[in-house]
């Protein structure tokens, strides 16, 4: 059998490999810390899990329309006037199978065969493979802690070729859970605008941001492209539900590719996350939201205790980007003896960055603080036997 070209280009995702090396290791009996998956402890709020429960009872589920619910697209565009104080009309909105599928379809419209496509280094490593599935090249700004390791107004211009036709934005960002700051989120939109060059941001973290009103890119530019998810700040990580606002010509394209990619998301999870919007969840996720402003605190203090280095402090989402080149080890070297010696699961900054990643390892504390008083203790035993 020969595989295509495409699917032998594409590089192991590195969390989940780990995952399942710290999976293997749990089976035969060894405590295993994982701090390497971006998956919130806490699981979907209380009373959209209730919700599920009783949309289940019924079991009548038919599919629903491509685009989503009504209704769920009705509440998301009001739960932008709430939490970002910006206008959306839920014609734009288009609910999808998590923001995965999101970025599937955004980048199926878009992308044309040797389009060029501007993205930071490092960033998620998907972003990068749904640029190259659908032919695409990718135009990668290597960034630093200067930067806070996000693209600049200034590295935007610096490195703009003629024939990029787009450029994509995470904000928070993972692995770093940095923000682009505002003047700089405004101006990197605005130019790319003025190049005709399309814009997706990645707002997948947005509502972890520690900002209290935290700044949409639509509150910027009411064409770009926003991406969004059901998995972070509401917690549902399994039920793979997410969405995307986008401009009014694009919404028919992401209708027809929705219908033939995978008919529609889940019907259950739709109806159920409507409750995600009631102000008794909001609630329930703005207390999470502190709870996980209180573990970064937790955690960089235990990092600097140990003697880690974080070059840039998060502001958003719930991962730091540890420094761990003065051990002398690649990332990969220290994530898979790490893993091997104290039984704590990380992740390698191959994953995220081509051109620094070996130098950088990423830790996720979406963990119970237990686990992260505990991770942080091995870390620290590790690094004295070095």
């Amino acid at each position: 059998m020969t595989f295509s070209h495409r699917a032998q280009a594409i590089a192991p995702f590195y969390a989940m490999a780990f995952s399942e090396k710290a999976s293997a290791l749990e089976k035969q009996g060894h405590p295993v810390i994982k701090l390497n998956i971006g998956e919130p402890d806490f699981g979907a709020p209380p009373p959209v899990a209730e919700a599920m429960q009783e949309i289940v009872k019924h079991g009548d589920l038919p599919y629903t329309s491509a685009l989503g619910l009504p209704a769920l697209r009705e509440a998301i565009a009001h739960f932008y006037q709430l939490r970002h104080q910006v206008t959306v009309n839920p014609n734009n909105v288009v609910v999808t199978a998590g923001a995965s599928a999101a970025l599937l379809l955004v980048c199926a419209a878009l992308i044309n065969e040797e389009d060029k496509v501007m993205l930071a280094d490092p960033a998620y490593p998907c972003n990068r493979q749904f640029i190259r599935c659908f032919g695409g090249k990718l135009s990668s700004v290597t960034t630093d802690a200067h930067s806070r390791f996000q693209l600049s107004a200034h590295s935007v211009k610096a490195h703009w070729q003629d024939d990029i036709k787009g450029i994509m934005v995470a904000s928070p960002s993972n692995p770093t859970g940095t923000s682009v700051p505002e003047s700089d989120m405004q101006e990197i939109l605005h130019f790319a605008k003025t190049q005709n060059a399309w814009r997706i941001v990645d707002e997948i973290y947005l509502n972890l941001s520690h900002a209290e009103v935290p700044k949409t890119a639509l509150a910027y530019d009411k064409d770009a492209i926003v991406i969004n998810s059901f998995s972070k700040y509401f917690g549902m990580t399994g039920w793979r539900l997410g969405w995307c606002v986008v401009p009014d010509a694009m919404v028919p394209i992401m209708e027809r590719l929705a219908q033939n990619l995978y008919i529609c998301p889940s019907t259950p999870a739709q109806h159920a996350a409507l409750a995600c919007f009631t102000p008794e969840t909001l609630t329930v996720c703005e207390r999470r939201r502190d709870i996980l402003i209180h573990r970064r605190h937790r955690v960089l203090a235990g990092l600097e205790k140990i003697g880690l280095n974080v070059d840039v402090k998060p502001d958003g989402a719930f991962y730091v980007y540890i420094n761990v080149e003065q051990t002398g080890l690649s990332a990969m070297a220290f994530c898979e003896q790490l893993l091997q010696q104290q039984f704590v699961a990380l992740t390698p900054g191959n994953d995220f960055g081509e051109a620094t990643g070996d130098h950088y390892v990423r830790l996720s504390f979406a963990a119970a603080e237990h686990e992260l008083d505990e991770g942080i203790a091995r870390i620290g035993k590790f690094l004295r036997s070095l």
